[in-house]
């Protein structure tokens, strides 16, 4: 997914790209950055998802998942859901702000 303001920045919040990937289901890392890469054009390295793997998990928003695989899998509690939908219906309501000050809609409100 390409940007087209690319001198803006990124607007993300790691943390957040990672709980709405594993939102879908339990996911490992290489996983993970290919997910959130496709679905918000943000390309993570490694180090910065594991960073926040790390802070994540401290936090009980995420849990790791047994597995016979080398590569470990993660997946998300109930605080991490309960996290995840604070964080969204703020963002709900600051592009709701945003529009109505800009005059830029799309979608359902």
């Amino acid at each position: 997914m390409a940007r087209k303001t690319q001198e803006l920045g990124r607007f993300t919040d790691v943390a957040l790209l990672v709980l709405i990937s594993l939102a879908e289901g339990q996911k490992h890392g290489y996983r993970m950055i290919n997910d959130i890469e496709e679905f918000s054009g943000t390309a993570l390295e490694p180090g910065t998802l594991y960073g926040a793997l790390m802070r994540l998990e401290d936090r009980g928003w995420i849990e790791p998942v047994e597995s016979a695989e080398r590569r470990k899998p993660y997946r998300i509690t109930d605080g991490g859901r309960a996290a995840l939908s604070e964080q969204l219906a703020t963002l709900r309501r600051i592009e709701q702000a945003g529009a109505r000050r800009t005059g830029i809609a799309w979608g359902p409100a």
